[in-house]
C-alpha cells in the first residue's frame, strides 16, 4: 500500500478471545478525505475506529497517520479528535469550558482559549452559547458542541463514531450536512462510522463497506451503489429486486428506480405484472408489482398524475444493461 496515504491501515486485526472481529483489514486515504466505514452492527467498523483512536490495541497490523506509525502510541499522543454517539460532554462544565477542555489540557493560554472557543461556536452556528450547560441544550446542539470540542485543538484526524444515531431523522439530515460543510471548510481528514447507508452515501468521498470483519468493497458512493463488487455490498446498500428466474435466470437483480412504467430510449426489456400495493413516500411512489409470482418494487417520481391502482395490470420497462448478476456470497 502506498506510503503517500495520509491515513494508512495495514493488515489490521482484532480478536476478543476466539472471536475475531477485524480480519486483516487494509486501506489508505488521502489528506482531506471524508471516509465512511459502513456496515451492520458487529461488522468491526467501530473496533477499527477505536484502534485508530488508540482505545483498542490491535492483535496485528499497523496504523500510520501522516507517514508516522502510531500503533503503539497512547490516545493523547495521537493528535486525533473523536466524537462519540452519546455526546460525552462534561455535564458540570459550561459549553465554553467543554470546548476549551482539550486546549486547557494542552496548556493553551486563557485568552487564546477564549478566542478559539468563540471561533468554534461561530463555526457550529451557536455563537453566544458559551455560558450555557449541556442540559440546557437539545441533542443536536449538544452533538455540535461535541464536534467543536473535538476540532478545537486542531487535530490532524477527526473520528466520528455513529454521532447522529441518537437524534431524530430531521435533525440527523441537517447535522450531517453541517458536519460535511465544516469538514470541507477545515480540510480535516475524517473517518465516520455508521450503519446508515443513506448517511454514508450522502456525505462521503469514499465508503468502506464492511461485513463480518472484512472489507466487502471500497469505493466512491457512486461506485458502491451502481457497481457493487459483492453480493453483500449489492444487498446491503440500497434496495434490490430479484428478477423472475424463468425470464432472467438465477441471481439477476435490479434497482427499483431503474424500472419504469413507460418506455425510455434505453429500455429494451418488458415485463407484465399486477400492482399489489402502492407506498407514498412524498416525492417518490413505490409500487409493488407481482410478475410471474415474483414481487418487484418500482420507484417512480410523484408527478401529480394519477398513479396505477391495486389490481391494475402494468407493463414494466427496463434496460438489460442495468441488471446486476449476483455471484456467490
Amino acid at each position: 500500500m502506498s506510503d503517500q496515504h495520509f491515513l494508512r491501515v495495514d493488515n489490521l486485526s482484532k480478536s476478543y478471545g476466539a472471536n475475531q472481529v477485524v480480519k486483516g483489514v487494509s486501506f489508505g486515504f488521502d489528506k482531506g478525505e471524508f471516509i465512511s466505514l459502513l456496515g451492520p452492527s458487529g461488522c468491526g467498523k467501530t473496533t477499527i475506529l477505536r484502534m485508530i483512536a488508540g482505545f483498542e490495541t490491535p492483535n496485528g497490523g499497523a496504523i500510520h497517520v501522516d507517514g508516522k506509525d502510531i500503533t503503539g502510541l497512547r490516545p493523547n499522543e495521537r493528535k486525533l479528535g473523536m466524537v462519540f454517539q452519546a455526546y460525552a460532554l462534561f455535564p458540570n462544565l459550561t459549553v465554553g469550558d467543554n470546548i476549551a477542555f482539550g486546549l486547557k489540557v494542552a496548556g493553551v493560554p486563557r485568552e487564546q482559549r477564549r478566542a478559539r472557543v468563540d471561533e468554534m461556536l461561530k463555526l457550529i452556528g451557536l455563537p453566544g452559547y458559551d455560558k450555557r450547560y449541556p442540559y440546557e441544550m437539545s441533542g443536536g446542539q449538544q452533538q455540535r458542541v461535541a464536534l467543536a470540542r473535538a476540532i478545537a485543538p486542531r487535530p490532524r484526524l477527526l473520528l466520528l463514531d455513529e454521532p447522529l444515531s441518537a437524534l431524530d431523522a430531521k435533525i440527523r439530515v441537517s447535522l450531517r450536512e453541517q458536519i460535511r460543510a465544516i469538514q470541507r471548510e477545515l480540510g480535516i481528514t475524517t473517518v465516520f462510522v455508521t450503519h446508515d447507508q443513506e448517511e454514508a452515501l450522502s456525505i462521503s468521498d469514499r465508503v468502506v463497506v464492511m461485513n463480518a470483519g472484512n472489507i466487502e468493497q471500497l469505493g466512491t458512493p457512486h461506485d458502491i451503489y451502481n457497481r457493487p463488487a459483492t453480493r453483500f455490498a449489492a444487498t446491503f446498500v440500497g434496495h434490490l429486486n430479484a428478477l423472475p428466474h424463468a425470464t432472467f435466470g438465477a441471481d439477476r437483480a435490479i434497482r427499483p428506480e431503474l424500472i419504469s412504467l413507460s418506455p425510455r430510449p434505453d429500455t429494451d426489456t418488458t415485463l407484465v405484472g399486477t400492482v399489489s400495493d402502492i407506498g407514498f413516500m412524498g416525492s417518490v411512489l413505490r409500487l409493488k408489482v407481482d410478475v410471474e409470482g415474483t414481487p418487484l418494487s418500482i420507484d417512480t417520481f410523484n408527478a401529480n398524475a394519477a398513479p396505477p391502482q391495486r389490481g391494475d395490470q402494468v407493463t414494466l420497462h427496463l434496460a438489460a444493461r442495468d441488471v446486476l448478476v449476483l455471484g456467490a456470497a
